[in-house]
């Protein structure tokens, strides 16, 4: 019997931030906590290979961040992104939790997987760590499953209430991979306009007006998201699971509810079983008022458990 495929790893605990800062260990543990009670295939993830990471990041942008890892306290990155002595193992964990969640499904160990992982990744560009994030997890998923596993098409779904500008970046050059993201504008990082549709017009870019509310989100995505990776018929679906869209998350303004990120959920697994034999990867990316994280990030895996 199929399932659905849990990834993390204490490592990602280690990841810490100053005092204050919303993407904090906190975070992780509230996801955990809200997922404990369900039936999950538990897996620790693995550290990503250097040849992985290579496919979104020059080996020198990785060199760096080798050499800025901190042995105590920490070291700023810019003004939001930050590595302690315990960031570098943490964020190596994320992006090999993308990846081996592309392996286990593609072959067919679980029918999806949810990886709760920290730090983020939709934020870190090719040779820039920013907005808490420093490696594309995401895009170093989809890369292996197009390189490695062979596909053709891979789409990337970010529901983050921030544009997935880092993602963009690693992956808009590659026509086999869509990318569509919604994001409310104008907020962090002021990019993502509807008009930047990438060099191959394989990015779709779907702003949110501040104050944008559930019904208004279903439909925005009923016209815009959805059909867009419909055409795309993609062969794997990867989906950026930010959950600061949420009406009491701090960092933004957007007014979704626990439930709306289920029903995008449901949308996207459809798809997935339309044209991807139901293979879906999902990656936490934000998401900063912990009750609200955790009750979204439970809605978002009980529909994954529902399709596993």
């Amino acid at each position: 019997m199929m399932t659905t495929a849990l990834l993390t790893h204490p490592d990602c605990l280690n990841h810490v931030t100053p005092p204050g800062h919303p993407e904090q260990v906190a975070r992780l543990d509230a996801v955990l906590g809200a997922l404990q009670g369900m039936d999950l295939l538990r897996v620790a993830a693995p550290l990503a290979a250097e040849d992985d990471l290579l496919r979104v990041h020059p080996r020198g942008y990785l060199d760096a961040l080798r050499k800025a890892a901190p042995e105590t306290g920490w070291r700023t990155l810019d003004a939001d992104t930050h590595m302690s002595a315990g960031t570098l193992a943490a964020a190596w964990r994320a992006a090999g939790a993308v990846i081996r969640a592309v392996d286990m499904v593609m072959a067919g160990e679980v029918a999806n997987a949810f990886c709760a992982v920290r730090p983020p990744g939709h934020h870190a560009e090719r040779e820039t760590p920013m907005g808490f994030c420093l490696l594309g997890n995401v895009a170093a998923g989809a890369k292996h499953a197009l390189d490695f596993h062979g596909l053709s098409r891979v789409a990337i779904v970010d529901f983050d209430v921030h544009h997935g500008n880092g993602t963009q970046d690693l992956v808009q050059d590659d026509p086999r991979i869509l990318f569509v993201s919604t994001h409310e504008m104008p907020l962090y990082p002021g990019t993502g306009l509807p008009g930047d549709t990438g060099p191959h017009d394989s990015v779709r870019n779907v702003p949110l007006r501040a104050g944008t509310t559930g019904p208004q989100f279903r439909e925005i995505c009923e016209r815009r998201v959805l059909p867009a990776v419909d055409a795309f018929a993609p062969e794997f679906l990867l989906i950026s699971a930010g959950f600061d869209a949420h009406a009491d998350d701090p960092l933004a303004s957007t007014r979704l509810r626990a439930a709306d990120f289920g029903w995008i959920t449901e949308r996207l697994c459809d798809l997935a079983r339309t044209h991807a034999k139901g293979r879906v990867v999902s990656a936490l990316e934000g998401g900063y008022d912990l009750a609200a994280l955790a009750e979204s990030a439970a809605a978002h895996v009980a529909v994954l458990k529902d399709y596993g």
